[in-house]
């Protein structure tokens, strides 16, 4: 027989002990976990302005060369799109985006055609809900300052971080 199995009085005791244990650790460690996480996926969210012009030209050949960037474009609408939004807003492939999203890569089996068409359909979707909040150059018809490119970017990375918050906290 386990040890205490057969003495659940003492059991209240101790998943006190292990949630207080855990809440110091989380307060004491998963803000700087999360916060290092965001600071990298900063990074990779200019990555992705910068290979779309700062969001004014999401082409098929943007997204052909950065297919790992649809996690990124779909926070940056407004609302953030969830994948199945996308898909159904679109009009495109389940099987693309599923593959964009978890490979970060193009299906190699998708005809060309349906591949660019689907590729548009995409680029024009996330062009129209673009978050003008976030991208305010895009109403001015202008390019960001570093500031304004740095808090956009700062921001969809907090809203993609957000969405892998747990395992985040998690790895730590």
């Amino acid at each position: 027989m386990a040890v205490n199995r057969d003495k659940p009085d003492r059991w209240r005791q101790d998943i006190a002990q292990s949630v207080d244990m855990y809440n110091d650790w989380f307060v004491r460690f998963a803000p700087a976990a999360y916060r290092t996480t965001r600071v990298q996926t900063t990074e990779e969210v200019e990555a992705t302005l910068k290979a779309t012009n700062n969001l004014s030209d999401i082409s098929v050949a943007s997204l052909k060369a950065k297919p790992a960037a649809l996690p990124t474009l779909r926070m940056s609408t407004c609302p953030p799109l969830a994948v199945d939004r996308l898909i159904g807003l679109a009009g495109v492939s389940k099987n693309l985006v599923k593959v964009m999203e978890k490979e970060a890569k193009l299906p190699p089996l998708m005809p060309q055609r349906k591949l660019d068409s689907d590729l548009e359909k995409i680029g024009e979707i996330i062009e129209k809900m673009a978050d003008p909040d976030i991208f305010v150059w895009l109403e001015r018809g202008d390019n960001p300052s570093k500031q304004e490119l740095h808090r956009a970017a700062t921001i969809v990375a907090d809203r993609l971080c957000g969405a892998v918050a747990n395992p985040i906290i998690r790895n730590a």
